[in-house]
């Protein structure tokens, strides 16, 4: 069976138990932290004991960063698929594109009759969960509101039919270790193949997701789920988790071991012989909606490191640690030109609608506010907790590794200090410019300038001074 080579993720699967809600939300909010992609939670809503999985998800998104939420399924018999698909798209938007759908044809029957729902014959629910995969995408592209992201339909399959099913028209499949055998693996996933291919799809159109139980030492662990990505293409580990210690131990050991071992396999299979790797700055360009300052910081004052060994050569491996720190940035400043291009829309359009008095513009504008405060708050949180990984993780091991690096390592904290200034003067503008005072948009662009000059020379000093290093020595 086919290592589809999709990128691969982890994430973990929480019991959603009312009478320790706290709790659950820590263990939610200490995934985002230790850098995991998902958190999901089981959806049964006849359960007394369980709390309401979709406000579950709400809360958790609210207080989250970067993880993406998802049901682990939504139970579709007690979710009509309109609200459903409303629900989905909602807080996806109010996430800033962070939400996957999992969907279930319905289990434990008996439940979902006393709680309202009524009982399917087996081909009844699959027909049913055929149905509502097309009214929620019709939904999503005709009906509204429109996710922010293409929200992905994952399927929890087991049966012949079911497995067509997520073959013909799912973007994952999400099977849990708890009911399959992995000696089963491949002949499922060969019948997912088959659907795909007779529905005119790829089969590496349809991401491999796994519902995964503890596993024993971290390397051995490790190395047991590489072999399920190398030989049935599973690509997301998702972990039933109940402390702390587990979510810690799998984001912290597990998850990059596992990375390690796949890229060495694909990089073995398929790239040449490594030659000498060559970091090069990227060239980072702004476009200001003013004035800008060609520097937040004077270069000269900024400590370099050591000297690099020009014979030293990097295993492709080696090159990837230091490659996904430029690629981070990548997305930041991308991310960046568009919040600057919001900006510059606001700007235009109370200008317009000073002009046109119009009520419809008015509730334009308002409406363009609130979309560039939601999203400058999910940018800021998002360079706050990038920034965090690094000084808790990071550069403690970077300092560790080699003492010479200490003065930049130094440098960039304080720099970090900095730019958390500069995002609450973002914060503070964009307060004003809400508040309709006079000169609100002036600072908005003042506070954008500062901040755009300084996450630029940023990211460009942060990548001259640390690439090299990370490929020598890693992120942990």
């Amino acid at each position: 069976m086919p290592d589809y080579r999709h990128d691969l993720q982890f994430g973990v699967f929480i019991t959603p138990v009312a009478s320790q809600a706290d709790a659950v939300v820590e263990l939610a909010r200490l995934a985002d932290v230790v850098g995991l992609d998902i958190v999901s939670f089981q959806d049964h809503p006849y359960q007394a004991k369980f709390l309401d999985t979709w406000t579950l998800l709400s809360v958790i998104a609210a207080q989250t960063t970067n993880v993406r939420v998802a049901p682990n399924v939504a139970n579709l018999p007690l979710r009509p698929p309109i609200v459903l698909a409303k629900s989905a798209a909602s807080l996806d938007i109010l996430s800033g594109g962070r939400v996957e759908l999992g969907l279930g044809a319905g289990a434990f029957w008996d439940g979902i009759v006393a709680a309202g729902g009524k009982r399917l014959t087996p081909r009844q629910s699959v027909d049913a969960l055929d149905e509502a995969i097309d009214v929620i995408r019709g939904v999503w592209s005709d009906g509204g509101p429109r996710p922010l992201h293409p929200i992905e339909i994952w399927l929890g399959a087991y049966k012949p039919r079911m497995l067509r099913l997520t073959g013909t028209k799912a973007d994952g499949w999400v099977p849990s270790q708890a009911y399959v055998e992995l000696e089963q693996l491949p002949d499922m996933n060969a019948r997912i193949d088959e659907a795909a291919v007779d529905a005119g799809r790829q089969p590496e159109d349809i991401r491999r997701l796994f519902n995964i139980n503890g596993g024993g030492a971290s390397r051995e662990w490790a190395e047991q789920l590489a072999q399920l990505t190398l030989s049935t293409g599973i690509s997301a580990y998702i972990l039933a988790a109940s402390a702390g210690d587990e979510i810690r131990r799998f984001a912290e050991e597990v998850a990059p071991a596992v990375r390690e071992l796949v890229a060495d396999a694909r990089g073995a299979a398929r790239a040449p012989a490594p030659g000498p790797v060559v970091f090069e700055n990227t060239p980072l360009t702004a476009t200001p909606t003013s004035a800008q300052p060609s520097s937040a910081w004077d270069e000269s004052t900024r400590p370099t490191g050591p000297e690099r060994d020009p014979s030293r050569t990097y295993s492709p491996r080696e090159q990837a640690v230091g490659q996904h720190l430029i690629d981070v940035h990548d997305a930041l400043r991308g991310e960046l030109t568009q919040l600057r291009d919001l900006v510059e829309q606001v700007a235009a359009g109370t200008s317009n609608a000073a002009a046109v008095r119009s009520y419809i513009n008015r509730m334009t504008i308002r409406q363009n506010n609130w979309t560039l405060g939601t999203f400058c708050e999910t940018y800021c949180r998002t360079v706050t907790s990038h920034h965090t990984l690094e000084d808790r993780s990071v550069f403690p091991h970077l300092r560790r590794s080699d003492a010479a690096l200490g003065a930049v390592i130094d440098r960039l904290e304080e720099e970090h200090e900095q730019i958390a200034e500069m995002l609450e003067r973002v914060d503070g503008a964009l307060v004003a410019l809400v508040a309709s005072e006079a000169d609100g948009i002036d600072r908005v662009e003042r506070a954008m300038d500062l901040l755009t000059s300084a996450l630029l020379s940023h990211f460009s000093y942060e990548e001259r001074e640390l690439v090299e290093p990370l490929a020598r020595h890693g992120f942990y």
